[in-house]
């Protein structure tokens, strides 16, 4: 397996398995994944949340742990990076908004490189004309904004745990998805676990 640079898009409030997890996992396997953020230096650090499913309407939140920041956001190339992750949690309703996160992900987007998103993740992917006749899943809240931007909304499980696979895209609703969601974003990526 050659091993990949994964950029990943943090901020403030990220949903914190999702950015933790999927952070270890794709390192675990030899990847090399360098998480930024809008006006953050490596270094440093943004707060995530924890959101978990208590049968209530909707997921609650906690405060989660401080997730570090590996590279300098100003200082990233995307073009020296073969493959973006983009988290969840509350951080991608404001990430969309910056100018130069959405260049960024353009860059991912008409390169067709591979990429991984989960949860609210694919607002930030919507917001940069990624999602337009992708089939696709997300956290069910988000699946209006999908629609409207143009995906087919592929329905989420009764335990959240499903992934979904178009061409260079990985989806999926929320942690719980985590094993089937890193495994296909591995098989996209070309990386081969072994015994």
């Amino acid at each position: 397996m050659a091993a990949k640079k994964i950029l990943m898009l943090v901020g403030d409030f990220v949903e914190d398995y999702e950015a933790m997890v999927p952070f270890q996992m794709l390192t675990m396997v030899g990847h090399t994944v360098d998480s930024v953020c809008p006006g953050k230096k490596a270094g440093e650090t943004v707060k995530t949340a924890i959101h978990d499913f208590e049968g209530d309407q909707t997921y609650s939140e906690k405060r989660g742990h401080n997730f570090g920041i590996t590279k300098t956001f100003s200082e990233v190339r995307p073009e020296a990076y073969d493959a973006l992750v983009i988290p969840g949690g509350r951080a991608p309703e404001y990430l969309r908004l910056n100018e130069d996160v959405i260049k960024m992900v353009k860059h991912f987007v008409a390169a067709d490189k591979p990429i991984a998103a989960v949860c609210h993740g694919p607002q930030v992917l919507a917001a940069a004309g990624g999602v337009k006749g992708k089939k696709l899943t997300a956290y069910p809240a988000v699946s209006p904004d999908m629609v409207s931007a143009g995906a087919v909304w592929l329905p989420v499980n009764e335990t959240f745990s499903n992934a979904e696979v178009d061409g260079n895209l990985v989806t999926a609703p929320a942690w719980p998805a985590h094993p089937e969601w890193i495994r296909k974003f591995l098989g996209v990526l070309g990386s081969r676990i072994e015994p």
